[in-house]
């Protein structure tokens, strides 16, 4: 896992929790709040305290391996958490269900480049974020909107 190996050559130490933590995060497909990781973490090893869970992802945010997210404020103050070895994405989020997609496409790339040669500015995080809604519940907004209209 590069996320263990990149731990261990900055010098922190795996613990078992850290490595419940870390494989939850890297190995889960969503983007999950400290809450949501500290109780499927807890699932693993009951013995985890929510102390630990903030402390550690505290640890992982400072040492750059983890990205918190704050997707819109979907669920208001809400953060979420994901790897940051993913390559640079988008992150598309339906302000109405709250689901989350990833966008991996090219044009991100020549932003980024655009920005850089425009600026000569030297980008070291780039957060994308696409508000709006999705197919299901632009079907479900104006099939509301039709009601609305017959009543």
């Amino acid at each position: 896992m590069e996320m263990t190996r990149s731990l261990k050559e900055r010098g922190v130490r795996l613990t078992r929790q850290r490595q419940v933590l870390l494989n939850l995060i890297d190995q889960s497909g969503q983007h999950l709040d400290a809450e949501t990781l500290y109780l499927r973490a807890r699932e693993t090893d009951p013995k985890l305290n929510r102390v630990t869970v903030y402390r550690t992802l505290k640890m992982l945010k400072e040492s750059g391996l983890v990205d918190e997210l704050d997707l819109l404020h979907k669920d208001g103050d809400q953060h979420y958490y994901e790897t940051r070895m993913k390559r640079e994405h988008a992150h598309v989020i339906c302000l109405r269900c709250g689901k989350v997609e990833e966008y991996f496409g090219e044009p991100l790339a020549r932003l980024r480049k655009e920005v850089e040669e425009t600026f000569g500015f030297e980008i070291l995080l780039v957060r994308t974020e696409i508000g709006g809604y999705c197919s299901h519940c632009q079907a479900l907004r104006a099939e509301e909107m039709e009601q609305a209209k017959s009543a």
